[in-house]
């Protein structure tokens, strides 16, 4: 039987989510946990692999069990003990047998955080800006990211997936509070794309280059174009949408 596992991290101490050799992952974590639950090894596939650094509001993963899990709640539980403080499983839900956690997910969305002030609250999961942002010139330039399907500007390089094609619906920068939170959606995401997206758009924000250069940027499809690669402690996967959920 298959289930999908609803968790939610703070990636600081995590080289990311996937499993790899000589670094601590949540996938790693979050596997170690489910067989010491469940008394034999499992294998949890998640819905993408954020980057070191990078936290999660929402992750789902699937993972296979030989017979129905009697008590879910207690399950949840027991994984929530055995985890430390930084992983949190929300919940765990039935799901048919070939339903997958990463090609059955039709949107992601993902949330960057931004201050303008000093503060000693929000850090450490926004990042301080110590210099002016326009931020109508980012939105200006954010929902250009809707007319085009090719990032390769904004990818890590030597990634070994077969297209650099994305679909984005939304991006947007809005305030809340003290804090400004760009919001972008898409059915999949580059490796460090959001983080390279948010970059450059500082660069809009900050008067170094304009909208119009924003867009020659994503045409080049050349990451030495663009600006850099934000901190990860302040970006969270938001959400993941699946049509059966």
């Amino acid at each position: 039987m298959r289930y999908f596992v609803k968790l939610a991290y703070n990636g600081a101490g995590y080289h990311g989510w996937q499993s790899q050799p000589n670094a601590v992952s949540v996938q790693e974590c979050v596997e170690k946990a489910m067989s010491m639950a469940l008394r034999k090894p499992v294998a949890v596939t998640g819905a993408g692999r954020t980057d070191a650094g990078v936290n999660a509001a929402v992750m789902f993963a699937h993972f296979d069990v030989g017979e129905p899990i009697a008590d879910v709640p207690a399950l949840v539980s027991k994984l929530n003990s055995i985890l430390g403080k930084d992983i949190a499983v929300h919940d765990i839900i039935s799901v048919h047998d070939d339903a997958h956690a990463r090609f059955d997910a039709t949107a992601r969305t993902y949330k960057y955080f931004v201050h303008t002030s000093k503060s000693p609250f929000l850090y450490p999961f926004s990042w301080r800006a110590l210099f002016p942002l326009d931020f109508d010139k980012m939105n200006e330039a954010a929902l250009r990211l809707l007319d085009y399907t090719d990032f390769t500007s904004f990818s890590k390089l030597h990634t070994d997936v077969a297209t650099n094609n994305c679909r984005i619906t939304y991006a947007r920068w809005e305030q809340e509070g003290e804090q400004w939170v760009f919001t972008i959606t898409a059915d999949r995401f580059l490796r460090n794309m959001v983080r390279a997206i948010v970059g450059t758009l500082v660069d809009v924000g900050r008067g170094k280059i304009s909208v119009e250069e924003f867009c020659e940027i994503i045409e080049k499809k050349d990451r030495c174009s663009a600006g850099t690669s934000m901190p990860g402690n302040a970006l969270f996967l938001w959400k993941v949408e699946y049509p059966y959920l």
